[in-house]
């Protein structure tokens, strides 16, 4: 008599996605999460794979982790997004919401990764830690943004924390580090030097062989703009060993979702259709 096992639960919140190279197409051969996350996989097959994240209930609640575990195989791609912006909820409890993300992305491999700006409800607290390990010809486009509120309701920098963690590692080897944190044991967050009257921040990464075009584009087009008294957008660039760092603060998520999607137009012939034509 042979007996069953049982397997291990998932934590709760965890999610994984697979990307191989499949009878010339990269294709989503692995995909699993657990509630609250989910992964939605419009295009699992093509010259790139499409996902994107989300969340039952529309975001995070107090105590909600989440993860993703991220794999693309040599010479694939993949776009992943978020279904929507990733609400992060009140907390009055002070029970921190968090997500992680890890990534590997094998030789000759790319990933546009591209969620919308998360949205930080007034007395919410978040924190995300997100770490994409590339082989030395692979390439990356990162997008990592959030929204102080909802500006409607006079949420404007009225969180509680916000902190965020980029590590790009090529060969195992460290290359790229970005750290925010923001709290009001810190300052207002409010204050002309901290968050001031900006709705939207938001950071561009474009890393690698692939994207060294769309980077060069980014440094021309960003160094040859005047500076302008309280503009709607403000914005910088600066080159990078692999490619280029950009940010961006502006009135609102719009205006900052637009600026992306401009620079971003390269790269969706890449992905063999444009992500963006209906989001931004």
């Amino acid at each position: 008599m042979c007996s069953v096992g049982t397997a291990a639960p998932r934590p709760a919140g965890s999610s994984r996605l697979e990307v191989t190279w499949v009878d010339g197409a990269s294709a989503v051969t692995g995909a699993f999460s657990t509630s609250p996350m989910k992964l939605l996989v419009p295009r699992p097959r093509g010259q790139s794979a499409w996902i994107y994240s989300s969340s039952f209930g529309g975001g995070l609640v107090a105590g909600d982790r989440t993860s993703l575990d991220l794999s693309l195989a040599a010479g694939t791609r993949a776009f992943v997004g978020t279904q929507s912006s990733s609400k992060i909820y009140r907390n009055p409890s002070k029970r921190a919401s968090g997500h992680s993300t890890r990534a590997r992305l094998g030789a000759g491999s790319l990933l546009v990764f591209a969620p919308d700006p998360a949205q930080l409800f007034a007395e919410s607290t978040y924190t995300q830690r997100q770490e994409f390990d590339l082989a030395a010809d692979a390439s990356l486009v990162l997008v990592d943004g959030f929204s102080p509120g909802r500006l409607a309701r006079g949420e404007r920098w009225a969180f509680d924390h916000y902190s965020s963690r980029n590590l790009i590692r090529v060969d195992a080897k460290p290359a790229f580090l970005d750290s925010l944190r923001l709290d009001p044991s810190d300052g207002p967050l409010d204050s002309p030097f901290r968050g001031g009257r900006h709705g939207c921040l938001a950071m561009l990464v474009l890393w690698g062989p692939m994207l060294a075009d769309a980077a060069k584009a980014v440094l021309d087009d960003v160094g040859g703009r005047a500076v302008e008294r309280r503009a709607a957008l403000v914005v910088s660039a600066s080159p990078i060993r692999g490619g280029v760092v950009v940010r961006v603060a502006g009135e609102g998520a719009e205006v900052v979702g637009r600026e992306l999607r401009r620079w971003l137009l390269p790269v969706a012939p890449m992905l063999g259709d444009d992500p963006w034509q209906r989001k931004w």
